[in-house]
Protein backbone atom coordinates (compact mmCIF):
# COMPACT_ATOMS: atom_id res chain seq x y z
CA UNK A 1 0.00 0.00 0.00
CA UNK A 2 3.12 2.44 0.46
CA UNK A 3 3.96 4.13 3.62
CA UNK A 4 1.97 4.95 6.60
CA UNK A 5 1.72 8.52 5.55
CA UNK A 6 0.13 7.70 2.26
CA UNK A 7 -1.93 5.41 4.13
CA UNK A 8 -3.34 7.99 6.99
CA UNK A 9 -4.04 10.68 3.87
CA UNK A 10 -5.87 7.81 1.62
CA UNK A 11 -7.98 6.68 4.57
CA UNK A 12 -8.75 10.81 5.36
CA UNK A 13 -10.03 10.97 1.90
CA UNK A 14 -11.97 8.12 2.19
CA UNK A 15 -13.24 9.56 5.46
CA UNK A 16 -14.15 12.75 3.99
CA UNK A 17 -16.45 11.25 0.70
CA UNK A 18 -18.39 8.59 3.52
CA UNK A 19 -18.56 12.24 5.30
CA UNK A 20 -17.79 10.65 8.74
CA UNK A 21 -16.23 13.90 10.76
CA UNK A 22 -14.66 11.87 13.57
CA UNK A 23 -12.36 10.15 11.31
CA UNK A 24 -11.93 12.90 8.62
CA UNK A 25 -10.61 15.53 12.04
CA UNK A 26 -9.03 12.88 13.70
CA UNK A 27 -6.64 11.88 10.61
CA UNK A 28 -6.31 15.23 9.24
CA UNK A 29 -5.38 16.30 13.35
CA UNK A 30 -2.94 13.55 13.13
CA UNK A 31 -1.17 14.28 9.55
CA UNK A 32 -1.02 17.83 10.62
CA UNK A 33 1.14 16.46 13.50
CA UNK A 34 3.41 14.63 10.95
CA UNK A 35 4.01 17.36 9.23
CA UNK A 36 5.11 19.67 12.47
CA UNK A 37 7.82 16.49 13.00
CA UNK A 38 8.41 16.70 9.72
CA UNK A 39 9.64 20.98 9.52
CA UNK A 40 11.14 20.07 13.00
CA UNK A 41 14.87 20.37 13.14
CA UNK A 42 17.23 22.33 10.69
CA UNK A 43 15.87 20.79 7.24
CA UNK A 44 12.46 19.69 6.82
CA UNK A 45 12.43 16.10 5.98
CA UNK A 46 10.26 12.74 4.94
CA UNK A 47 9.55 10.69 7.79
CA UNK A 48 9.62 6.95 8.23
CA UNK A 49 7.08 4.54 8.98
CA UNK A 50 8.73 4.02 12.68
CA UNK A 51 8.48 7.70 13.15
CA UNK A 52 5.08 8.11 12.15
CA UNK A 53 3.96 5.70 14.50
CA UNK A 54 6.23 7.32 17.01
CA UNK A 55 3.78 10.39 16.48
CA UNK A 56 0.53 8.78 16.29
CA UNK A 57 1.58 7.12 19.90
CA UNK A 58 1.90 10.49 21.28
CA UNK A 59 -1.23 11.75 19.78
CA UNK A 60 -2.87 8.74 21.36
CA UNK A 61 -1.99 9.15 24.43
CA UNK A 62 -2.16 12.60 24.44
CA UNK A 63 -6.12 11.54 24.28
CA UNK A 64 -6.04 9.37 26.64
CA UNK A 65 -4.91 11.68 28.96
CA UNK A 66 -7.88 14.19 27.69
CA UNK A 67 -10.34 11.77 27.80
CA UNK A 68 -9.13 10.85 31.75
CA UNK A 69 -8.53 14.95 32.49
CA UNK A 70 -12.86 15.53 30.91
CA UNK A 71 -14.15 12.57 32.76
CA UNK A 72 -12.82 14.16 35.93
CA UNK A 73 -14.27 17.22 35.15
CA UNK A 74 -17.96 15.84 34.71
CA UNK A 75 -17.16 16.38 30.93
CA UNK A 76 -18.74 13.25 29.54
CA UNK A 77 -19.36 14.51 26.00
CA UNK A 78 -15.63 15.63 25.78
CA UNK A 79 -14.05 12.42 27.30
CA UNK A 80 -16.37 11.03 24.30
CA UNK A 81 -14.96 12.86 21.70
CA UNK A 82 -11.30 11.89 22.95
CA UNK A 83 -12.17 8.29 23.05
CA UNK A 84 -13.40 8.54 19.91
CA UNK A 85 -10.48 9.58 18.58
CA UNK A 86 -8.23 7.80 20.47
CA UNK A 87 -9.69 4.38 18.82
CA UNK A 88 -9.32 5.87 15.30
CA UNK A 89 -5.57 6.64 16.12
CA UNK A 90 -5.36 3.18 17.36
CA UNK A 91 -6.01 1.54 14.37
CA UNK A 92 -2.79 2.55 12.77
CA UNK A 93 -0.81 1.26 15.85
CA UNK A 94 0.56 -2.10 16.82
CA UNK A 95 -1.38 -4.20 19.58
CA UNK A 96 -0.63 -2.81 22.53
CA UNK A 97 0.95 -5.72 25.24
CA UNK A 98 -1.18 -6.63 28.53
CA UNK A 99 0.26 -5.90 31.81
CA UNK A 100 1.05 -9.39 31.87
CA UNK A 101 3.14 -9.73 29.08
CA UNK A 102 4.87 -6.29 29.65
CA UNK A 103 5.67 -7.87 33.27
CA UNK A 104 7.00 -11.13 31.30
CA UNK A 105 8.86 -9.24 28.68
CA UNK A 106 10.40 -6.92 31.28
CA UNK A 107 11.86 -10.29 33.02
CA UNK A 108 13.22 -12.37 30.12
CA UNK A 109 14.87 -9.23 29.27
CA UNK A 110 16.41 -8.04 33.09
CA UNK A 111 17.10 -11.89 33.08
CA UNK A 112 19.11 -11.97 29.69
CA UNK A 113 20.62 -8.72 30.16
CA UNK A 114 21.80 -9.67 33.76
CA UNK A 115 20.31 -6.27 35.05
CA UNK A 116 19.76 -6.03 38.58
CA UNK A 117 19.40 -3.27 41.71
CA UNK A 118 18.36 0.05 41.00
CA UNK A 119 21.86 1.53 39.58
CA UNK A 120 21.07 -0.91 36.25
CA UNK A 121 17.57 1.45 36.00
CA UNK A 122 18.92 2.91 33.05
CA UNK A 123 20.74 0.23 30.94
CA UNK A 124 17.63 -2.07 31.86
CA UNK A 125 15.03 0.57 30.45
CA UNK A 126 16.68 1.16 27.27
CA UNK A 127 17.14 -2.67 26.81
CA UNK A 128 13.46 -3.06 27.54
CA UNK A 129 12.45 -0.45 25.58
CA UNK A 130 14.32 -2.05 21.97
CA UNK A 131 12.05 -5.17 23.00
CA UNK A 132 8.91 -3.62 23.20
CA UNK A 133 8.99 -1.65 20.26
CA UNK A 134 6.38 1.01 20.37
CA UNK A 135 3.48 -1.81 21.87
CA UNK A 136 3.13 -0.46 25.56
CA UNK A 137 3.49 3.27 26.76
CA UNK A 138 6.81 4.14 28.47
CA UNK A 139 5.26 4.97 32.14
CA UNK A 140 3.88 1.16 32.19
CA UNK A 141 6.95 -0.19 31.34
CA UNK A 142 8.81 2.04 33.70
CA UNK A 143 6.89 1.14 36.35
CA UNK A 144 7.23 -2.63 36.07
CA UNK A 145 11.07 -1.95 35.18
CA UNK A 146 11.51 0.06 39.19
CA UNK A 147 8.97 -2.89 40.75
CA UNK A 148 11.09 -5.74 39.20
CA UNK A 149 14.65 -3.81 40.44
CA UNK A 150 13.53 -3.28 43.42
CA UNK A 151 12.07 -6.87 44.25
Amino acid sequence: MGTLKERLTEDMRSAMKARDEVVTGTLRMALAAVGVAEVAGKAKRELNDEEVLAVLAKEAKKRREAEVAFADAGRAEQAAKERAEEEVLARYLPKQLTDDEIAQLVSQTLAAGGFSGMGAMGPAMKAVQAAVAGRAEGGKVSAEVRRQLAA
